[in-house]
């Protein structure tokens, strides 16, 4: 007989399997791929029959976790299959980890070994143009928060009014993606090429095209955005810089998760990078307007 810890370990348990049970079935109803679908289906029934023999132990009757559920979820639906299933994969981690301490009771000796299965069916699993074209929204991303900060940064010493320096901002930052979004075409196209029936593996350079292209356009959009809100041209800078470091941090953690990539040294880098452009370029536009004589 389980120990009252022991007790509350398995309906603990328990609902963590009935969760994940929903979990699985609802994102294997909306998997493309007939392989993700069936894999998922099989990973949902056997988190069920955990449940099930959790439940005869424990005697004790739980609902699912519905915010855990939705979380899961909405990220499927906005960061695609990878990056919930990712998460997901952590926690089937913490699990194995519960049911090695539960291995001694009778019945539970099988579930830890299901949970590493789970795992690594997972990553077996994992495919979706989302991840596929992550290093073409990485590039669209990286040049535009280097490259616009610096732009916006010098523009800002050099001109200090904030429409005027929104719309060069602009211009640049959409001639730029167009710029892009072309060489990224290039690229693909070459890695591709000639015979597209032997390189499936490979990115479709119209797909990579607009992923970098987008990524670009949508930093710039948002960089570009404090300079159309703000009256003071610093003020508007030191939000764009802000925005700039906020979009690093929330596109490392995505990286990190979709590819167990660890977080903070990609951060800084980003980070470093971006934030010394602008330095530099700041900098660029004071001598500007010095030695042009320009008024602020």
């Amino acid at each position: 007989m389980p120990t009252p810890q022991e007790l509350t370990q398995i309906v603990q348990a328990q609902r963590i399997e009935l969760t994940e049970y929903h979990i699985y079935t609802r994102l294997a109803a909306r998997a493309r791929q007939p392989h993700n679908r069936q894999v998922l289906e099989r990973i949902g029934r056997e988190e069920l029959a955990h449940h099930d023999l959790l439940e005869r132990l424990s005697g004790v009757r739980v609902r699912p976790r519905k915010l855990v559920m939705w979380r899961y979820l909405l990220a499927a639906r906005l960061l695609g299959l990878t990056f919930a299933l990712k998460l997901m994969e952590r926690g089937e981690r913490g699990a194995q980890l519960g049911y090695g301490q539960l291995r001694h009771l009778e019945g539970l000796e099988h579930l830890a070994d299901e949970e590493a299965e789970h795992e690594r069916a997972l990553i077996d699993l994992l495919h979706d143009d989302r991840l596929e074209y992550t290093g073409s929204v990485v590039l669209g991303l990286n040049d535009a928060l280097v490259e616009l900060t610096g732009v916006l940064a010098g523009l800002t010493l050099a001109l200090a009014e904030v429409r005027i320096v929104a719309s060069a901002g602009l211009i640049t930052g959409i001639a730029a993606s167009l710029s892009m979004a072309a060489s990224e075409y290039l690229s693909a196209r070459s890695e591709l090429g000639d015979d597209e029936a032997a390189s499936e593996a490979a990115k479709h350079p119209l797909r990579a095209a607009g992923y970098t292209g987008a990524a670009y356009l949508a930093t710039v959009a948002l960089l570009i955005l404090p300079f159309l809100l703000c009256a003071e041209a610093l003020v508007a800078l030191a939000f764009t810089l802000l925005l700039a470091v906020a979009t690093i941090a929330i596109f490392s953690f995505y990286v990190a998760i979709a590819k167990d990539l660890r977080f903070w040294p990609r951060f800084w880098e980003m980070t470093g990078i971006s934030l010394g452009v602008a330095a530099l370029s700041f900098a660029l536009g004071w001598g500007v307007r010095v030695l042009f004589g320009l008024e602020v």
